[in-house]
């Protein structure tokens, strides 16, 4: 009789241990109702950080800034990282993005629900296909110890994962390669739609990096000559020659806005630091900025445009402005950043006998405009592309 008792307890045991899991699991913290410190430490406490920290090391991210010190693991610093990444060297930023906190959130939540990191990772990173082929050719470089060529492709990584936190919500944006001298114009997924070479600044007139976005398109624009070069270049040539100005049809404005008859002036009393008036030039083909200009938001004078020297595209050495970028495709670009057909293919085509006056184009929507010295890139075909250093500013730094 002792015997059967015990079997018939025996017997309760494996409904026993299922009661108490089943405890247990509802006695568990659904993930949404956890505080961020109380997910950060159940991701700190398994495995799960160190995959991520692996991860990262193969996004080019440097896992030395994210390490655990004390028992606390920076867990949401990561995923910003691997999301957002870090600002790059950027010489004016027209308003650093804020960060989407609740996509970083919402990754916390499905790694302590058990969801695998790297799926996790895959809907937090950019999708931009030159990101992903980057991230192939980053690998590539560390499996053949390849650390120097390692290190310009973390820096790129970094640049896309720094343009995927500012367009959040933009529809299309554009990105300046200064150190290769293209344009490329993608979508909000990334996907190229226009690319076109550039002429850029000379490495004594360098092109500024610059995080802003485009406001307008003008057509015929005026050519307001920057301060640098009326001093350094227009005002000792219109004082040398009375015929300069006229035959390169550049008008002398004064503090009123109008146009002053340079025959009237007094030139051997003038100098150039203390020349009270300034200099533009007429609209029209031979107009420096040629018959379009892309203005975008910045404090230096600097803007995307059309030139009178559409030859200077079929070199490969584009290092040749005083600073603002020429495009080889003006009438894409503007009706890309439009999102409509602004111009007609004509637009560049048509005689321009007479001066047209400028008109502006506002545009609807705000288009992020990023100048960047990117030392590598990838092609559409995804094949890995250096640039050389045109600014001698070489410093492998993601």
């Amino acid at each position: 009789m002792q015997m059967l008792s015990g079997m018939g307890k025996a017997r309760y045991v494996p409904l026993l241990i299922l009661f108490t899991l089943a405890i247990m699991q509802s006695c568990r913290k659904n993930p949404k109702e956890m505080t961020d410190a109380e997910l950060a430490e159940a991701i700190s406490s398994k495995d799960i950080y160190n995959d991520l920290l692996s991860q990262a090391g193969n996004a080019g991210i440097d896992t030395k800034k994210f390490e655990a010190k004390s028992g606390n693991a920076p867990v949401f610093a990561l995923l910003e990282e691997f999301a957002f990444g870090h600002k790059p060297t950027i010489r004016f930023t027209q308003k650093k993005v804020k960060t989407d906190t609740a996509l970083i959130r919402d990754a916390a939540e499905k790694l302590v629900k058990g969801q695998s990191v790297e799926s996790v990772l895959e809907r937090l990173e950019p999708v931009f296909p030159v990101y992903h082929n980057l991230k192939i050719h980053y690998d590539r470089l560390l499996k053949t110890n390849k650390k120097d060529s390692a290190a310009y492709v973390a820096q790129t990584l970094n640049a896309y994962r720094w343009i995927h936190r500012q367009i959040q919500g933009a529809p299309r944006f554009v990105m300046v390669n200064i150190r290769g001298a293209y344009l490329t114009a993608m979508d909000s997924a990334g996907k190229n739609v226009l690319t076109m070479r550039t002429v850029v600044g000379k490495r004594d007139t360098p092109t500024p990096t610059i995080d802003t976005y485009a406001t307008s398109i003008v057509t015929h624009p005026y050519w307001n000559v920057p301060k640098s070069i009326a001093i350094k270049e227009i005002f000792p040539k219109a004082a040398a020659d009375p015929e300069y100005l006229s035959r390169n049809r550049i008008q002398v404005i004064g503090k009123d806005g109008q146009a002053i008859n340079p025959e009237e002036l007094e030139w051997g009393d003038l100098t150039a630091d203390k020349f009270p008036y300034r200099f533009r030039q007429e609209t029209g083909e031979d107009n420096s900025l040629g018959l379009l200009k892309v203005e975008i938001k910045n404090p230096l004078a600097i803007y995307l445009h059309d030139t009178n020297a559409r030859y200077l595209f079929k070199s490969n050495q584009r290092w040749r402005s005083h600073g603002c970028v020429r495009v080889q495709k003006p009438t894409d670009l503007a009706n890309y950043m439009a999102g409509t057909e602004l111009l007609d293919s004509d637009f560049m085509t048509e005689p321009d006998t007479v001066s047209h006056p400028p008109k502006w184009h506002k545009l609807k929507v705000r288009v992020p405009v990023f100048l960047l010295y990117l030392p590598v890139d990838c092609n559409e075909k995804g094949d890995l592309i250096y640039f050389p250093d045109v600014y001698k500013r070489e410093a492998p730094n993601a």
